[in-house]
């Protein structure tokens, strides 16, 4: 990456050029112009750092239980819903606190989101590692939900405000890529901390086993989110658009300094556009419009009620044809993928335990076993260390290695599969890959009911959760596609609520059907993904319709 701004022809840097092309320098700029004049170098490098470990702490607040499962039943005294509830809780609180946190981002900061957010997220995740309990894990956990759901919103939002319009889509694919390969550090943590013997009495009361330590560690990347972001800059587009553009133009001069290594006084725009009055303007002010660039026009502040009128006016459209039948087919089939991949993605450790546990067990017997015979396994275990707990538990719970590597294989070809997914894209189109993906995780989805043995397992559980990341990704492109601009945000919003209460359900659904029998909670996962394919046409021909 080129630290200082590239020069033009006659040695001048390139945002001066842009500043200043068609208009006079002292001409106020908007958003888009003065952000490419700050240029791109050391801070937005410093930036992208700092979403490692704030991107690792999204993930790891959703998917830590499911590793923490065959190893904390044991110590919690869990039954296979318990199991399904704690994998469940933390999407229950991102689907309550959705609507909060977008009002508190929109009104008091992105910054000031994002650093109570991780700090308040660390502090629910210690006490889950302190819990004693299943009631107080699912309490943390759940308020743990609560918490990450905020800043894990606007880490985006805020990381594509501080980027141009050049480098946006690069920056949202990093952040991508940093969200897979987190999925890839927890079954390594696991590795790494579950099979040491560490089991003590902290403050003289409270048990502490290795899967607490393992919690523990994993609240580290939003402490260090919080406090690193602490010291970063609110966003200029949240400043503008609060009329507070003194202290804005301030952030993007601090910006162009970092990234130039030049005096805050070269920085090329000298005012921004005014786009809402000023927290110190009168009413009917005169102020600068984007419409109107060069002369003062009259705009009289709105109440809240015209605001409120004018913010329903905007998403009429969402409430009639096509637009109406569209959206609810996105926010059907972001629910019915989000249920599939996400029940096998979470309950895919307790799998793999109970698979290296039964052929441990059966080694002379030759080892290998059905997916049937798995299940059946770890529902009859579940079931011996509640009725005959003090047996069932006389020995501390140890993990065969094949568990750990088996997760880390198939975090790693999800991984893979992401790497690739922009060719494959770009080689078969969005909408081939979205019916393709969908088809091909629905047969996957099935396919696990005949799986013979643990090598079985693997591959078809690695292409199930690849093929579904990719369609999860394809259709929020789709979103993006066929919506107006000014509606974009809420249908992503409300299909990623959608998306949460699908994992959610799949989560409570799964250890039902498992004691029901064998083939349910496979009909139930390849079910839901093949149902999305006629929607998936559905789609494609609104698609077609909104060109015409």
């Amino acid at each position: 990456l080129s630290i200082d701004n590239e020069t033009d022809t006659d040695g001048n840097s390139n945002s001066t050029a842009v500043a200043s092309i068609g208009a006079p320098e002292d001409a106020p700029a908007d958003f888009d112009k003065a952000i490419v004049a700050s240029g791109f170098g050391r801070f937005n490098l410093i930036l992208l750092l700092v979403a490692i470990p704030a991107t690792c702490a999204n993930m790891f607040e959703s998917t830590t239980m499911s590793y923490i499962l065959p190893i904390a039943e044991c110590d919690l005294h869990l039954t296979l819903t318990d199991k399904g509830v704690l994998n469940a809780c933390a999407y229950a609180g991102m689907i309550i606190s959705a609507i909060p946190w977008g009002y508190l981002a929109d009104t008091k900061g992105r910054r000031k989101v994002l650093v109570y957010g991780y700090l308040l997220t660390c502090i629910c995740v210690i006490g889950s590692a302190l819990s004693q309990n299943f009631l107080m894990l699912v309490t943390f956990k759940f308020l743990g939900g609560l918490m990450v759901n905020g800043p894990a919103a606007v880490l985006f939002t805020y990381l594509t405000e501080m980027h141009g319009p050049k480098y946006r889509p690069n920056v949202l694919m990093v952040v991508g890529m940093i969200t897979s390969t987190s999925t890839l550090l927890l079954p390594m943590l696991a590795w790494g901390i579950f099979p040491r013997p560490w089991d003590f009495l902290l403050f003289g009361g409270l048990d502490i086993h290795s899967w607490q330590i393992f919690l523990l560690v994993c609240a580290l990347p939003s402490l260090i989110s919080g406090l690193v972001l602490y010291t970063m800059p609110e966003s200029p587009r949240f400043l503008m658009s609060q009329g507070r553009n003194k202290e804005a133009l301030e952030m993007l001069q601090m910006i162009y300094r970092i990234n130039t290594g030049k005096p805050k006084d070269t920085y090329p725009i000298k005012s921004l556009i005014l786009e809402v009055p000023s927290r110190d303007a009168q009413k009917d002010e005169a102020i600068y419009t984007i419409d109107s660039k060069s002369e003062p026009v009259k705009r009289p502040s709105r109440t809240l009620l015209e605001s409120l009128r004018a913010g329903m006016q905007q998403m009429k459209p969402m409430f009639h044809k096509p637009l109406l039948g569209l959206a609810l087919h996105c926010y059907t089939m972001q629910f019915c993928i989000f249920l599939g991949m996400n029940t096998i993605r979470l309950w895919l450790p307790q799998l793999f335990a109970s698979m290296a546990e039964y052929e441990a067990e059966h080694a002379s017997e030759g080892g290998s076993a059905t997916m049937c015979t798995i299940l059946e396994y770890s529902v009859n275990k579940t079931a011996e260390t509640l009725t005959n707990h003090e047996n069932a538990c006389a020995v501390p719970k140890t993990i065969s290695m094949d568990m750990y590597l088996n997760n880390i294989i198939v975090s790693f070809c999800g991984l893979v599969g992401y790497f690739f997914a922009g060719a494959i894209i770009r080689l078969i189109g969005a909408k081939r890959l979205l019916t393709y993906g969908l088809l091909v995780s629905g047969v996957l989805g099935i396919a696990l009911y005949w799986s013979i043995n643990s090598l079985t397992t693997i591959v078809i559980s690695s292409a199930f959760v690849t093929v579904s990341g990719v369609a999860v990704s394809s259709l929020l492109g789709a979103v993006v596609a066929l919506f107006p601009t000014q509606l974009r945000s809420l249908v992503v919003a409300i299909a990623m609520m959608c998306g949460r209460l699908g994992a959610l359900s799949g989560n409570l659904l799964f250890p039902v059907f498992i004691q029901i029998g064998c083939v349910p909670p496979f009909v139930m996962v390849a079910s839901v993904m093949l149902r999305t394919v006629p929607l998936r046409q559905s789609i494609s021909v609104y698609f077609q319709c909104a060109f015409h």
